[in-house]
C-alpha cells in the first residue's frame, strides 16, 4: 500500500496549487461525473472544521476506485489508499462533474 505524502513533498507548487483547487471546487456529498471518458460517481466529506477531506469515487462502468484523504494545515498531507498519490492527484485534476448535479463551493 503506498504511503502517506505530504503534497508539496514531491510535488511540483503548481500541480499542488492545481489539485488543492480542484479538490476545492468539488461539492460536498456525492456527484456524478467522468474522468478519462468514462462515468465516476464521487463522494466528497469535509470535516466541520475544514481540516479533513475525503474522497471516494467508483467507476460507474467499470471496477475502478479513488480513495483519499487530505489532512490541511502546514505542508498538506494526502493520504492515498490503496494507490499513488500520482493517480490520486491525477483523478482530482481530471474529474468533471456532471452540469445537472455539480454546485461551486462557496
Amino acid at each position: 500500500m503506498p504511503g502517506t505524502m505530504t503534497v508539496g513533498e514531491k510535488t511540483p507548487p503548481l500541480v499542488q496549487a492545481s489539485f488543492e483547487d480542484a479538490l476545492a471546487k468539488l461539492p460536498d456529498g456525492y456527484v456524478d461525473g467522468h474522468f478519462g471518458n468514462r462515468p465516476w460517481g464521487v463522494t466528497v466529506k469535509r470535516s466541520e472544521d475544514g481540516k479533513r477531506t475525503w474522497l471516494y469515487g467508483e467507476e460507474l462502468s467499470g471496477t475502478d476506485i479513488v480513495n483519499l484523504y487530505r489532512l490541511a494545515g502546514p505542508g498538506s498531507i494526502l493520504k492515498p489508499c490503496e494507490m499513488s498519490s500520482a493517480k490520486a492527484i491525477e483523478f482530482v485534476l481530471g474529474f468533471v462533474p456532471s452540469t445537472a448535479n455539480a454546485a461551486s463551493r462557496p
